[in-house]
């Protein structure tokens, strides 16, 4: 039997925030704000724990920031954005939260495919400022009726939302 993939359409929401400072500040509040760590610690932690609540106490206090997220990686397209006439700075931050990510892949793991969520930060067009452009999570996670992992993929935008808003005020 040969496997056939099943297309299921849906529509993402687009977020664009421009603010007038520069992208370093921004990258930098956006850094202050949030811890750091790399799917494979998340893994090993989750591994090596004692328990449920030893894990999630460790991920609390060692990996998530005060934005209740951390970042998971940094895509500095800028750097090669360059060798074809284009200079400007832009950087992709993979960032997330794995005890944010459980409410909504308990309910269904195919979120899963949007968590961690992305934030792109790029220098606006004229030079001043920076724009930071993301998918609204709830857009691209809740793609049939299910009302529980609505409220937890909205609650996620909430959040997502007012990280962008405090790093680009």
């Amino acid at each position: 039997m040969t496997a056939r993939p099943v297309l299921k359409a849906f529509e993402g929401t687009r977020v664009e925030l421009e603010t007038q400072h520069p992208l370093e500040t921004v990258l930098h509040r956006l850094r202050d704000a949030c811890g750091r760590s790399s799917a494979g610690e998340i893994a090993s932690l989750a591994q090596n724990a004692r328990d449920l609540h030893a894990f999630e106490e460790e991920v609390k206090v060692r990996y998530v920031g005060r934005s209740g997220f951390m970042i998971f990686g940094e895509f500095d397209h800028g750097a090669w954005l360059g060798i074809y006439g284009i200079r400007r700075p832009a950087v992709r931050v993979i960032l997330g939260n794995p005890l944010i990510a459980i409410k909504m892949m308990k309910l269904d793991v195919t979120a899963g495919l949007f968590a961690p969520v992305e934030l792109l930060l790029c220098q606006r067009r004229n030079g001043s400022g920076t724009t930071a452009v993301y998918v609204r999570p709830s857009t691209l996670i809740c793609t049939t009726e299910n009302v529980d992992l609505h409220a937890a993929a909205v609650a996620l935008d909430d959040k997502l939302e007012k990280l962008v808003l405090d790093v680009c005020s």
